[in-house]
């Protein structure tokens, strides 16, 4: 099966390890984890980024295996999670550079179809997360204060 906007096929890619036990050679307790989690969410950095950090500095691989739960679960729980999903705002930000670029370019097709797909992707999502309950059901997206959402 195809890829949904190119033409690419196939599944290749990194994937998790299929062992779903904590390493023996991990230093790190689930609590002591999840006070690494905030630390970090107070300095401003992003679940995904928490998830390297905890990764490449503190060597935890895996903080669901460690602690029964996702990094956005444990913000959540603590009620200090961002209203707005972290993969909406990365959209959006895209977005927007793809719109000031095109001020610029006013000729660049490819750029423009670029938008069109971002903006699909966009819906799409926030489609998902007022299904979900991440987003009110009443939150609405408008593209030209996509600005204020950043």
């Amino acid at each position: 099966m195809a890829r949904k906007y190119s033409g690419a096929k196939g599944k290749a890619g990194s994937k998790k390890p299929i062992k779903k036990t904590v390493p023996s050679w991990n230093r790190y307790s689930a609590k002591e984890a999840e006070m690494l989690i905030l630390k970090l969410q107070k300095e401003g950095q992003s679940p995904s980024q928490i998830g390297l950090h905890l990764r490449d500095v503190y060597g935890i691989p895996d903080i669901k295996v460690l602690c029964g739960k996702s990094i956005t679960k444990i913000l959540d729980d603590k009620k200090s999670l961002n209203p707005m999903p972290e993969d909406l705002l990365a959209l959006i930000k895209k977005l927007i550079m793809i719109k000031k670029h095109l001020e610029e370019n006013k000729q660049d097709k490819v750029a423009l179809r670029g938008m069109q797909i971002t903006e699909s992707k966009i819906q799409r999502l926030i489609k998902y997360y007022k299904r979900t309950g991440r987003l009110a059901k009443d939150w609405t997206y408008d593209v030209s204060k996509a600005k204020l959402y950043v």
